[in-house]
């Protein structure tokens, strides 16, 4: 990378309301019916459908599992055949409860049922996530700093370098022990 400092883009809204519209379409749910099965407001759901608003990690994982797909089919854009992608310049959704970031590098397509994600912590609180859909396995590799991660009753304390898997339909925390914790997550999808 070069000395010029990049700003990660924003939360691609316009696939995440393409997306949505898509997956609730497809699982014959109404606005009020998918907004209460993710435990989300029928309105945040709606400015989420119309391009608006800023979605959270959270939101996005709770409704990825009301509607039964993973959080990439809500966030992902159709890939071309090489695609590059610059560190800093990945689109990057925030948990509005702890200092986690994660950015969807790739996901699953034609049956390769994984997605591939950066993410970015910082000490100051854990990220607690809900399970995700059934058959989840979470398969993290950590590059920079130190992190706390696993089940939520039973968390492991990884170095650079080191690996953990573990089921991610249950749930789970992430919790970084070192300022600029940086890992790598390969979230398979069963």
């Amino acid at each position: 990378m070069s000395g010029t400092e990049h700003t990660p883009a924003a939360p691609p809204l316009e696939n995440i309301a393409t997306a949505l519209r898509r997956e609730r379409d497809r699982a014959g749910l109404t606005l009020t019916e998918l907004a209460k099965r993710a435990g989300i407001a029928k309105s945040t759901l709606s400015q989420l459908e119309s391009g608006t608003g800023n979605p959270s990690v959270e939101t996005l994982w709770a409704l990825g599992v009301a509607l039964g797909v993973p959080f990439s089919h809500l966030v992902d854009p159709p890939t071309p055949q090489v695609r590059v992608i610059r560190a800093g310049q990945v689109p990057v959704v925030r948990s509005e409860r702890s200092n986690y970031a994660a950015a969807l590098l790739s996901s699953g397509h034609s049956g390769a049922r994984r997605d591939l994600y950066v993410l970015e912590l910082e000490p100051g609180g854990a990220r607690h996530a809900d399970a995700h859909i059934p058959g989840s396995v979470e398969h993290i590799v950590v590059t920079a700093g130190r992190l706390r991660v696993g089940p939520a009753d039973n968390p492991v304390e990884l170095d650079v370098g080191d690996y953990v898997s573990f089921s991610g339909d249950v749930p789970h925390r992430y919790e970084a022990l070192a300022p600029t914790t940086k890992a790598v997550l390969v979230m398979e999808h069963l």
